[in-house]
């Protein structure tokens, strides 16, 4: 695999033409690589080294909180993964990066990212925006705990992120919801009677 599907992504925000020496620079720089279900990208405490793009597969990030795994996010294909304040700030990583699924992901050290930036300053404008998409999401994930139930948050994921409905375990969905496995069972049964 190639970066192609990164190449077109990177279009989709800014106009910017690699010749075919940059396209081997930015593959030296930015290898793509594959992990199992199960492998942990980045653990509670760690500093993250690396952020990533996600070609296939499923990543989750969550918080452990007194031993209850908390969802906060799932990463599917053409986003990017990061865990901002570690990866920038250098700070030890509140969160657990997972794969719930095989993923084929172009990965990035931030010593890498820096080195292109300079050969590519317009990867700066690049960053911003994918920053202030990341910025969006998460208050849009936290306007729908703030001001929704959680059947109206139910209807929200099937309206705004249907692939994740028949995808994600529904013990990830019912954690990412709020609520346990049987109430989104009880949500589900609801919705699909009316």
């Amino acid at each position: 695999m190639d970066l192609s599907p990164l190449i077109n992504h990177i279009r989709n925000y800014i106009s910017l033409e690699f010749s075919d020496a940059d396209l081997l620079l930015l593959q030296e720089y930015i290898p793509i690589v594959h992990y199992k279900k199960g492998s942990i990208l980045l653990k509670e405490g760690e500093i993250s080294k690396d952020s990533y793009f996600n070609f296939r597969g499923c990543v989750r990030m969550f918080y452990n909180i007194n031993g209850v795994e908390k969802t906060a996010n799932f990463y599917t294909e053409n986003k990017f993964i990061t865990v901002f304040d570690s990866y920038t700030q250098k700070k030890p990583s509140e969160v657990y990066l997972e794969c719930i699924e095989d993923c084929t992901l172009a990965k990035i050290s931030f010593d890498s990212e820096q080195e292109l930036l300079k050969k590519f300053p317009k990867l700066e404008v690049l960053s911003r925006l994918i920053l202030e998409e990341e910025l969006s999401t998460y208050q849009n994930i936290v306007a729908t705990f703030v001001s929704l139930s959680p059947e109206e948050r139910y209807v929200n994921l099937m309206e705004n992120r249907p692939e994740l409905l028949n995808r994600i375990p529904q013990y990830y969905l019912s954690s990412y919801l709020g609520v346990s496995p049987e109430s989104l069972s009880r949500i589900r049964k609801r919705i699909f009677s009316k």
